[in-house]
Parts: structure tokens; sequence; C-alpha cells
């Protein structure tokens, strides 16, 4: 029996032991400093591409109010609030089918880029004369890959998320996962581009995929003692399990001694 009080033993011990993680391997922007200034790029602005699909609002005031209807084929902005709507689907080609103007191409625009083109348009056009148009992204979303629920699916309002304030989002990393192996895979001109990026380094913020871009994916990975550890805490638990077998036997074939006695 004490061999197999010392093979349990040993088993704990190999348990702890693999699932010890410095900070070193796990802490966030470790190369900061005080007063450090790190600069950003605030003017970063996604770009329109294939399969977006874009709320496009045209606004008329005054007389032209009524002229701006035949542009909101999926509702108006009244009093101020904007009723909810289905908006345009990008086609293959980058491009959109609006009213009255026909088919835009709109790969590669940002969305302040789009709003000038349909009111150059309309006004070249002799649509209106001074109309304003707001265009938003209805498919902001950021795709996280390896969390502990398998997945997670980040719906972006402001069009705007950073690298760090997606992982924040689906509440920060695991001790478990590799910092250095941080993949952020985006789609550019047709194929799919994949840049790791690691959050232990304020370097971080000066990779261009720091600023995410909508239907970026973020995929995760796991150290191998994860798994390593799995596999000891299974054994662990049938050696314990045969380990009490045996116990209840012994104890079993120690009464039936002491009762032949």
């Amino acid at each position: 029996m004490k061999y197999f009080k010392l093979l349990i033993v040993s088993a704990f011990l190999l348990t702890i032991a693999s699932s010890c993680v410095t900070p070193k391997e796990v802490s966030y922007l470790q190369d900061l400093t005080q007063d450090g200034a790190i600069p950003l790029n605030s003017k970063f602005e996604a770009v329109i591409t294939p399969y977006d699909e874009l709320r496009i609002t045209v606004i008329g005031f005054g007389v032209e109010k009524e002229l701006a209807e035949p542009f909101n084929p999926f509702g108006t902005i009244q009093g101020g609030n904007q009723q909810a709507y289905a908006g345009y689907l990008v086609d293959v080609n980058g491009n959109i089918q609006f009213p009255t103007l026909g088919e835009i191409h709109v790969q590669g625009m940002t969305r302040l880029q789009l709003q000038d083109t349909i009111k150059s348009l309309l006004i070249q056009g002799g649509h209106m004369n001074d109309p304003m148009v707001d265009v938003r992204f209805n498919n902001f979303r950021v795709f996280v890959l390896g969390t502990a629920d398998g997945g997670t699916v980040l719906n972006i309002s402001n069009e705007r998320c950073t690298f760090l304030e997606a992982l924040a989002m689906i509440g920060g990393l695991n001790k478990f996962t590799k910092r250095d192996k941080i993949a952020v895979m985006r789609e550019i001109d047709g194929k799919m581009v994949t840049r790791f990026l690691d959050p232990r380094s304020s370097e971080v913020f000066n990779d261009p995929f720091f600023l995410l871009q909508q239907n970026d994916i973020i995929v995760t990975q796991s150290f191998r003692r994860t798994y390593t550890q799995e596999g000891i805490s299974t054994t662990l638990a049938v050696v314990t399990s045969v380990a009490s077998l045996l116990s209840a036997i012994a104890l079993v074939l120690t009464i039936f001694g002491l009762s032949k006695q």
C-alpha cells in the first residue's frame, strides 16, 4: 500500500507543478514606464469591404424634407430619433444599389468618404440642394476563438475597437493562453492575413493590426501544460480510485482474518 500512497503523492505534486505560471508569461504591458507616451493612430477609420451591411440615411431640411424620403426606403429620421431598419448589403464586387442613384462602388471607402460621395451625387443630379447624409456600419463585429466558451462574437457599437479592448470585452485571457501566439486574422485584397500580437509588450500599440476592423478574427492558443495537467488530473483520479478499492479489499481481508482467529 505504501507504493500506491507514494504514487498518489507524486501525481499530486506533478499536477501542482504543471499548473504553475509565472507573471512574466501572463502579465499585460510589462514594459510600461512612468509618464511614457505611446503615439496612437487616432484617425483610424474602418474601410468598407464586400458583405458589409451599411445603414445610410439621407436627411433634408425645410422644403427638402420630403425630397429625402425616396432615398430612405428602410426608414427616415424624425424628431431626432432614428428608426430601426435593415441596411444596404455590399455585394462581392464592392457595390451597393442606392435608390435613384443606382449602383455605387463603395469598397475601400471610409464611411465619411461615402457620406461625401452620396451627398455630391445628390447635388450634382439635382435631387437635393443641401442634404445631410449619415453612413454607419450595421455589422461591425469582431470574432474571438479559443476562449473558455469556445468562441465569442463582439458587437462594436462605436465602430472603433482596439486589440486590448477586445480582450477586455471577453473578460481577459486566462493564465494558460499563449500571449505570444494571439493571432489577428484579417481579409486584405482577397487574402486572409495573419499577425501575432503580444499584449505583454507596449510594442503592441505600434502594430497595424492593433486597431481592429470589422470582421477581424482573434484566435488564441493554450500552453501545452494545460492539456498535460488535464491528463495528469485524469490519471490521478484513476490512481486514487484504484488505491481506494485496494484499501477496501485490504480492510475486508483484515476483518476476515481477525474473525478466523
